[in-house]
Parts: C-alpha cells; structure tokens; sequence
C-alpha cells in the first residue's frame, strides 16, 4: 500500500485531507508541528485536536516540537514577516522540511496539507506555495487534496496512485465547501478555525520587536516568557515580568533560570515578578512595582533559582502608577488580535473554537 505523510493541524482542512486519502486507499501516518506560540483555545485546539483527529481518522501520529530553529527563523527570516513578527512562509518551509525528514524515514511517497489555495494572505497565494514547496525540497511531492486541482499534477497523480478526480478544487477564505465535504466524508468532530499564532497578535508582536531589538542573542525559552503576565524595560536594563493572574504566577515562576531573581509577596494578596538579570538595582525597581499591585503587600520574598534560601525585603515604598506606565512595555494603540469567527455549525459533533 503507498505510504504519505500528513500535516495534521487537527482542524477541519487537514482532517479532511487525511479523508480524502484515506478513500484514495493511502496508508497514512500524521505529523503535527507544536509551537509555544500557538494560540489555541481551552476547547480542545493544538496537540489534544491533533491526535483526537488521528485517533478519528484511525492513523498513526508522530508530533514534533519546531524548537530553536524556529525562534532562529522569527529572529532572521529569509521571506519576511507578516503584519506581527509571524514569518509564515519561512514558518511552513521549516515545517515542510520536517515532513520531508519523515517521508524519506518511513518510505513515503509524498507529503499532504489540508492548506487551500487563497485562504491565508501571507502564505496560501499561489507563489508562495509555490516557493514552499520548492524550497522546502518537495517539488512534485506535496499534494494539497483540497486546491489538487488548481496546481499542476504531483508525481503520486501522474502515476495513479492518487486519482485526480476524486479531489476537489476548493480555494478562498469561506468554510462552506469544507463543511459541506466534511459532511459527505463523515467527518463529524473538528474544531472550528478559532485559535491561530501569537506572533501575529499586535501586543505580542510589540513585545516580540522589542526583544529582538533590545535582546538580539536571545533564545526559545526567552520568547516563551514574552507570553506570560506585564512586561517591563527597567532604567537598568533588565525585564521585569509581572504575573496578572495565579496563572501567569506559576508560569513566571516556572521560566526562572540562573542569574534571575523572583519576587513573591511574603504577606497579603499580590503577583510573583522576575527579574531578567536580577541585579540589585532592577529588584529595587520591581519590589515597588509588585508592591503597588498588590493587596497588603509590603514584604517580598526574593529567591534566586541558584540560591536555595530567600531574602525578606521590607518596607517596600509603592512606586507611582504613572512611573511604572514608562517602563511598560506595551503597544498602546493596538487591541489584542481577534480570532476569526466561529464556522457555521454542520450540525453535529461540532466543539467551538
């Protein structure tokens, strides 16, 4: 039986990819890409949509972290970025490459997307896929079942192994036809298209633009800190982060390595902050920043990730709100990204985005 490797986001497109080969007779096995950025919502995105859509397509799935490299590929895109720090086509080239590993590891004839032609503005027009494709290293072998009949034959269809006439032709931005041939497919439990990347989002982009300006050597786990709680340039130089919620609190505590300093009230309600580098003159600084969002707060605790004791600060003077608002770190006339709309519903096992 001829083998291929599926991109497998967990969503509709590419769920219905993996249908349509299936029916073709293809013996086909998963990949999924994880990202920290991947902005997916509580019901049920990311890698937990990823495998139950395998586990409903009934096919193996391997899952893969993008890693270093493709913090590397923000810092440095070939191809440029999108209107955040989002370097799509690079982002898919890097992904592609990946599948590329794995079909030449398992004897695969070819790779397979759910991507439709037209659908994304940065990476889903025709010279981009096009470039894609190429660069990636897999030009002849990248079918795209949903748009197949827009692009030219793939070596998998010239040879018969894939029949041309059973694809569709879908392109643009509307779900209908998708929905419509989930149904015929009866492919009945997908989440809607609800989540999507942080590195598009207009506050995470400032903060990411602002890292790369002021941080040029910094590292995935550095990126990873930029989505949790407020963030802050202190007169030294250092960031500080402040958690928003409980949450964030653990989060920012979890991130801490060498050379930080977390701040965690000793008494009352209020945030934990950390200090990238923690030098005496960026804890004095947080200390009154944390001290002013807190409840009753006047006494941290500072730990060190390399110092297993901790150091009472007390009496902590509250800084001004209007002093802490020119250390922020914010984009202040831009909203959050939204994400797109709900898809109509087909009508049965479908969760929200």
């Amino acid at each position: 039986m001829p083998k291929a490797i599926l991109l497998l986001s967990g969503g509709l497109d590419s769920g219905l990819a993996g249908k349509l080969l299936l029916s073709c007779g293809i013996e086909v096995t998963a990949l999924h890409a994880t990202s920290p950025f991947c902005r997916c919502s509580g019901h049920g995105g990311g890698c937990g949509a990823a495998k139950r859509m395998a586990e409903q397509l009934g096919i193996p799935l391997r899952t893969v972290a993008k890693g270093e490299a493709y913090w590397e590929l923000v810092k440095h895109p070939r191809f440029g970025r999108g209107s955040g720090v989002n370097p799509c086509i690079d982002c898919r080239i890097h992904v592609f490459s990946l599948a590329k590993q794995l079909m030449e590891e398992t004897g695969a004839l070819f790779v397979a997307t759910g991507e439709v032609l037209g659908q994304r503005p940065m990476s889903q027009h025709r010279r981009a896929m096009e470039r894609i494709e190429r660069e990636s290293g897999l030009t002849g072998r990248l079918l795209r079942p949903l748009s197949a009949r827009f692009f030219p034959p793939t070596e998998a269809e010239r040879e018969g192994v894939v029949p041309r006439w059973k694809l569709p032709a879908i392109s643009g931005r509307s779900r209908k036809p998708q929905i419509e041939l989930a149904r015929t497919l009866d492919l009945g439990d997908y989440p809607c298209p609800a989540g999507g990347c942080l590195l598009t989002d207009p506050q995470f982009a400032h903060r990411a633009r602002e890292m790369l300006a002021r941080e040029p050597d910094s590292r995935l786990a550095d990126a990873v800190l930029l989505i949790h709680g407020r963030h802050y340039r202190l007169p030294d130089g250092a960031r500080l982060v402040i958690g928003r919620n409980e949450k964030d609190n653990r989060s920012i505590a979890a991130l801490a390595r060498p050379g930080d300093a977390l701040l965690v009230p000793a008494a009352g309600s209020g945030p934990t902050g950390l200090c990238r580098p923690g030098t005496a003159e960026a804890v004095a600084a947080a200390a009154g920043l944390i001290v002013g969002y807190g409840k009753g707060v006047t006494r941290l605790t500072l730990t060190r990730p390399q110092t297993p004791l901790g150091e009472v600060l007390a009496d902590i003077a509250p800084l001004t709100p209007e002093l802490a608002e020119t250390w922020r770190i914010a984009r202040k006339d831009a909203a959050p990204a939204q994400p797109e709309a709900p898809c109509p519903s087909p009508g049965r096992g479908v969760r929200g985005g």
